[in-house]
């Protein structure tokens, strides 16, 4: 299951986010997406988690306050490449 974490605090790393699933199950990846010109951290992520440990994860953590950030998680939607905007370069 692939699940969207939004709302993350801005210090948070791939390890730290890994970290905070790690208590529902073995977690498969977690990233947290990084603007490509900044380098800095979007403010949402994505974890990959066994079906029923990522619903349990999703039911414990969201609207889950950490540090100051009330978290919002969810199953992750997913979006064919073609609903993807076109960014002209």
């Amino acid at each position: 299951m692939k699940i969207y974490v939004g709302n993350l605090p801005w210090g948070i790393d791939d390890p730290q986010l890994e970290e905070l699933f790690a208590e529902f199950g073995d977690v498969r990846s977690a990233n947290v997406v990084m603007d490509r010109e900044s380098g800095r951290s979007r403010g949402f992520g994505f974890v990959e988690m066994a079906d029923d440990d990522g619903r349990s994860a999703i039911e414990a953590l969201n609207e889950k306050e950490v540090k100051n950030r009330r978290l919002r998680v969810s199953q992750a939607k997913e979006r064919s490449r073609d609903a993807r905007p076109h960014r002209g370069r």
